[in-house]
């Protein structure tokens, strides 16, 4: 059980929203005074002699385990000519080890109550398993192993390959949405990997040798890549002795990463348009941004809210409800380690007005430059931020109540920053944030000549 409060007053002086469950919280927002927001909940950190943090929370309400296990490894590590590698090795992280193979991976879990998954992102490959508390040693030992002595075959690799193959057919090259991300980032990146697909090419997938795949585990799978966290209902030295057991054996790897040149400033807008068999138009209009954990990127998450998050955001408004255009628009911040992108989405209404799709598109499309040049000149309200600030604490807090969710952003902090503690601090970054700097960002990132307009249309429109 841990409490956050917020302190603050608004108008009412009441109080915002209580939440019950392993955390209670009372939320004050100011409109005046400057508020602090005071997260807290035990931790301990522990680095083992081959590298291995791992970070514990012990939390004995429920009987129940969220175990972590994130590597240091995306697609921006990749190399050319193997992009989709580190996708590809998250499925292959299912294919059995020296003691458990594939199939008695989720079988053993299925039979013991737990559940499991994992993904993929440009800068991190996480895996985790919510089981009974009761289990946790049969996680160590599963988990251990597959760091340890992962199996690598042709078989198995060219199983997966063909499993991942499908896998982009059907989520992105017969998905609009697939499609408009892949090309919001090959347009939007000139040069940084983050423009390569996540998901890799057909091409480079089929480059993958079981000897590259071997190598890859042995560099990137090392405990000294790794960052475990385990949140639950244990008792800390018996999971320190458990980790020991099960990890303190596996040698440690030298990581050699490659530094990435951050992008070139844009001075002209770009655009890319691809058309395939849909109904309808969907657009996102993309402005390079800063990257996650830095002062700017808070400024411009609270920008995202009120520009294009739920029915009471302008965009919607102007697009969707009194514009009658579209049938969604919404914004995000979206950080990632080394750069971020504010993205406006747009889905159109497949039945157009009589002047045609295009016709609707284009006056979207102007609606949200004339939108987007409001912040830019005009400073938003209080009341906007303040609102803004509301949705994204509610949020952030309700990410917390779970296991799961702690153990979640205890290692999304630790993999990016090296520092876990930021789960602790980040919220009062949203406190600080003032109107005239959000007007300051907004003049410094989304200035028209900075956009990236991706469209997916229908063919011969």
């Amino acid at each position: 059980m841990f409490m956050l409060t917020l302190l603050g007053m608004t108008k009412s002086n009441s109080t915002f929203r209580l939440f019950k469950m392993s955390l209670v919280i009372s939320l004050f927002f100011s409109a005046k005074a400057s508020a602090s927001l005071g997260v807290n909940f035990e931790v301990e950190k522990e680095v083992l002699p081959n590298g291995l943090t791992v970070l514990y929370h012990a939390d004995r309400s429920v009987p129940l385990v969220s175990f972590h296990t994130w590597f240091k490894v995306g697609s921006k590590d990749e190399k050319t000519g193997v992009t989709g590698i580190a996708h590809l090795f998250e499925h292959m992280m299912f294919k059995g080890s020296k003691k458990y193979s594939g199939d008695q991976f989720d079988t053993i879990l299925q039979s013991n109550g737990a559940t499991n998954n994992a993904f993929t992102t440009q800068d991190y490959t996480g895996y985790h398993i919510n089981a009974p508390s009761s289990k946790l040693e049969l996680l160590m030992d599963i988990e251990s192993d597959r760091m340890a002595t992962l199996k690598i075959d042709k078989a198995a690799l060219d199983s997966e390959r063909e499993v991942v193959r499908e896998e982009k057919r059907f989520r992105v090259d017969d998905n609009p949405m697939g499609l408009l991300w892949q090309g919001i980032f090959r347009t939007s990146f000139q040069k940084h990997p983050y423009r390569s697909p996540v998901i890799g090419t057909m091409e480079d997938l089929g480059n993958v040798t079981p000897e590259i795949a071997q190598a890859f585990h042995k560099t990137y799978y090392s405990p000294s890549n790794a960052v475990i966290v385990i949140a639950g209902d244990f008792e800390l030295a018996e999971a320190k002795r458990l980790i020991l057991k099960y990890y303190g054996s596996i040698p440690k790897q030298i990581v050699t990463r490659t530094s990435h040149e951050p992008e070139k400033l844009q001075t002209n807008p770009r655009s890319e348009f691809i058309a395939r068999d849909v109904k309808g138009w969907t657009f996102a209009i993309n402005y390079l941004a800063p990257a996650a954990g830095t002062e700017e990127s808070f400024a411009m998450d609270l920008l995202a809210t009120i520009m294009g998050r739920g029915p009471s955001s302008r965009l919607y408004r102007r697009i969707v409800y009194n514009g009658q255009l579209a049938t969604s628009a919404s914004a995000s911040n979206n950080t990632m380690q080394d750069a971020g992108l504010f993205q406006i989405f747009v889905t159109m209404k497949p039945n157009s007005s009589r002047g045609g799709a295009q016709s609707d598109f284009l006056k979207a499309q102007r609606a949200i430059y004339g939108e987007m040049w409001r912040p830019r000149n005009i400073v938003v309200t209080q009341l906007e931020l303040e609102r803004a600030r509301n949705q994204i604490l509610v949020s952030q807090v309700e990410s917390l109540k779970t296991l799961h969710g702690k153990a979640e952003a205890l290692a999304v902090n630790e993999v990016l920053f090296g520092d876990y503690k930021r789960v602790f601090t980040d919220l009062d970054q949203y406190l600080k944030v003032t109107p005239a700097q959000i007007q300051a960002v907004a003049k410094k990132y989304l200035a028209p000549e900075r956009s990236v307009l991706v469209v997916v249309r229908p063919k011969g429109e």
